[in-house]
């Protein structure tokens, strides 16, 4: 299952994708992209927790609610979040189901509608109708890329990829697209993701399948700690490979593929967050639970003193168990153990049963001004264990956001 960085959301069979500059980006780059299944497709969907959530999200999900079974098409615009827009965004979101529809010969419940960008703006509907207008005549099995270009907002390049997996019943292609650079945080995190597949499965298990994988990828990532308005992550599946994942070994080798795929968009996220210069793996592990894992590691992931010493290269360890161990997990001081080193490996130790070590600091030093940084801390109280993913906070990620709106 080796990932094709040259892959898209078209690479699976059944989909084309078209992108388009309807002007809601003053720049009057790319921001208007369209997914379609050639037939009627099964689909699956993760929302955003927060709870001022967008007019968009809202919308999808009730359609997902009732009509998952036969979903056609994905609107997703950039530039403007159609976020807390009151009842004229939800009209706006509708809208845009509408006018897809009409031009894809489909009805409107079979549209789902994704926003991202500046929160509070109206979208510019006699835009995005005339966009589609565009979109519609050019839809392309060679054109996910450009779709995933035409999501972006502060991100620097777009994220897609697809690879194969081999199933009892054959071989099976999934694709994806993904856009965030900040305002990401587990909860789902301003990231979007559509993801497909030409395998055959129910909406029922294609929608715990996602959930899992979201949990294990999009749900361990941070750049900033921020939970976004409009966060979303989609799986569309046509069937047009006629492989069915109606096994529990299918089901088994599916969710790997999927859990991949979605681990490597969650991971790219990552590399181009806002102002980033080096991406950051955090192990934690002897824990009693999972989920107790993953809460102090996305503790440490979202602590600004750990992520601003790694952006000096400042070997200042401390940072992390204290980050630790204001988790609201009961641990042992005394049973710590931590590790850091370059790219995926740790190799260098600093703690053991909560006490220094002694090190070299021009050791440690070189570890902690890596462009790849890998992190390990030992809990010493179980045998679970988790990751998350971040990236360090850079003067680059202030400017970024202070001038976001201008």
């Amino acid at each position: 299952m080796d990932i094709d960085r040259n892959g898209s959301v078209t690479s699976p069979r059944g989909f084309q994708a078209a992108a388009t500059a309807c002007g809601l980006k003053a720049s009057g780059q790319l921001d208007l992209a369209l997914v379609v299944s050639q037939g009627e497709s099964q689909a699956a969907g993760v929302f955003t927790r927060n709870q001022v959530a967008a007019a968009p999200v809202l919308i999808s999900k009730r359609t997902l609610q009732g009509h998952a079974h036969h979903i056609r098409a994905v609107v997703i615009n950039a530039g403007v979040a159609n976020a807390c827009t009151g009842a004229a965004g939800l009209e706006a979101a509708r809208s845009t189901q509408q006018a897809a529809a009409r031009l894809l010969g489909c009805a409107a419940e079979q549209v789902l509608v994704l926003s991202t960008g500046i929160i509070g703006l109206p979208l510019d509907m006699a835009k995005m109708r005339a966009g589609l207008q565009r979109a519609v005549p050019a839809l392309s099995s060679t054109a996910g890329p450009h779709a995933a270009r035409a999501i972006m907002t502060t991100d620097t390049r777009p994220k897609h990829a697809a690879l194969q997996a081999q199933l009892p019943g054959g071989t099976v292609t999934l694709g994806g697209m993904a856009k965030g650079s900040g305002m990401i945080h587990p909860d789902m995190a301003t990231m979007l993701a559509v993801l497909t597949t030409d395998a055959a499965l129910p909406h029922e298990h294609l929608q715990a399948i996602l959930g899992d994988a979201v949990e294990r990828s999009f749900n361990r990532i941070s750049v900033d700690g921020d939970t976004s308005t409009n966060d979303a992550v989609l799986l569309l599946a046509s069937g047009a490979s006629g492989v069915a994942v109606d096994t529990v070994q299918a089901q088994e080798a599916f969710s790997a593929a999927l859990e991949r795929l979605c681990l490597h968009l969650a991971r790219e996220l990552v590399r181009d967050g806002e102002g980033a210069s080096k991406f950051i793996s955090i192990t934690v592990c002897g824990a009693r639970a999972e989920a107790e894992a993953v809460r102090i590691g996305r503790t440490i992931a979202t602590s600004p003193l750990v992520k601003t010493a790694i952006a000096g290269g400042d070997p200042n360890w401390g940072r992390i168990l204290a980050a630790a161990g204001r988790a609201g997990v009961p641990l042992d001081p005394a049973r710590l153990a931590l590790w850091v080193g370059i790219g995926e490996n740790a190799d260098l130790q600093l703690v053991a049963a909560g006490e220094p070590l002694p090190y070299d600091p021009a050791q440690a030093g070189a570890r902690f001004a890596a462009a790849e940084i890998a992190i390990r801390l030992e809990l010493g109280l179980g045998s679970a264990q988790a990751s998350v993913w971040t990236c360090d906070m850079t003067h680059d990620y202030i400017t970024i956001n202070a001038e976001y709106h201008t």
